[in-house]
């Protein structure tokens, strides 16, 4: 076992014996995820067989996009999400009893340029008001840009890049909304000109297309901007403390696999993202690149999740304001790490 991941892997079978004390049969929990790169910790966990080690039985269902979540949530049918901040804000506005336990990533959208519309960002130097501009006038037609739909993180970090950032506004592109399956497709068949998304789609997109280029990353679309998260309904919280305890050290253990030898989680991200059909040098390029930003600390996304809900309540993707203090428990995150430092 690398070096790294014996501390975790002594405190994950520290909260294995407290759950096996307490309590003699597998746990299960109902997640929902989206099979994407930003919730990569649960594909490495899984993967590893750590969640049956630690008395784990997650039964998995799929969804297309953060919103459709938010239905099944809504539903009562899920006890964890895994899916990006947007949502998870959505869901609490919607009087969803969620608590956002951890970060999975920071600044992971980037927006992904093909054909004419990546040729006027060259001439441009990347100056993002002049090459829509540049485009618009040479092409007759605004550069349409697809994404997931209004509410999800790509989206409202594309909305904020417009507005905010290059001062723009909605009105000088042409927004699509669609789901993960279909974004990639939509841009390389030409349907679309752009796609403000997310890794592996944005390293898949320019091996394919040797003329597509990434155009704008998170850092300078939404500084700071939080991502996908770990969240999980109230009630398994209060029904299950000592499995979503498990499951945070799981969570932080994968991270770490993550930022210090993604070739190693490679094999199992590609499990999950793409149905296999993605070539695993494709997944270790994306595990790589600087859009895959794994950070567990929900401290540290507090700010950046303040700007992007302000954001979205004044743009009304967001139908009222979130109390972000009760939207965020950090209790058993803090609990994993200050076991971890022996404090």
């Amino acid at each position: 076992m690398p070096r790294f991941l014996r501390p975790l892997a002594i405190l994950t079978a520290i909260f294995i014996g407290t759950t096996s004390q307490a309590d003699d049969h597998i746990t299960t929990l109902d997640v929902g995820y989206m099979p994407i790169l930003p919730v990569a910790q649960l594909f490495v966990m899984e993967g590893e067989g750590w969640t049956e080690e630690a008395g784990l039985e997650l039964e998995l269902t799929r969804f297309s996009s953060g919103p459709a979540m938010v239905q099944a949530l809504a539903s009562g049918e899920l006890d964890v999400m895994y899916f990006g901040i947007g949502p998870a804000m959505v869901a609490r506005a919607n009087g969803v009893p969620i608590k956002v336990l951890a970060s999975s990533i920071q600044e992971q959208i980037g927006l992904v340029a093909r054909g004419e519309l990546a040729d006027h960002f060259e001439r441009a130097d990347d100056d993002g008001a002049q090459a829509i501009a540049s485009f618009t006038a040479a092409e007759g037609r605004k550069p349409k840009i697809a994404t997931f739909p209004q509410g999800s993180v790509p989206d409202t970090v594309l909305r904020y890049w417009l507005i905010e950032q290059l001062g723009v506004g909605l009105e000088a592109v042409e927004i699509v909304a669609m789901g993960a399956d279909r974004v990639q497709q939509a841009l390389l068949a030409g349907a679309v000109d752009a796609a403000s998304i997310l890794e592996p789609i944005l390293t898949t997109v320019q091996q394919r297309d040797n003329q597509a280029r990434v155009v704008a990353r998170a850092d300078a679309m939404l500084p700071g901007q939080p991502g996908a998260v770990l969240a999980a309904r109230e009630a398994a919280l209060a029904d299950h403390p000592e499995a979503m305890q498990a499951l945070m050290a799981l969570h932080v253990r994968a991270t770490e696999m993550l930022v210090e030898n993604p070739n190693s989680a490679a094999p199992h991200v590609r499990e999950f993202v793409g149905k296999r059909l993605i070539p695993l040098k494709t997944v270790e390029i994306a595990l790589a690149s600087p859009s895959s930003n794994y950070d567990s600390d929900p401290h540290a996304i507090r700010e950046g999740t303040r700007r992007m809900h302000d954001f979205q309540v004044e743009q009304g993707s967001l139908n009222k304001s979130v109390d972000l203090d009760a939207l965020f428990d950090t209790s058993l995150y803090d609990a994993v790490i200050a076991e971890r430092e022996g404090t």
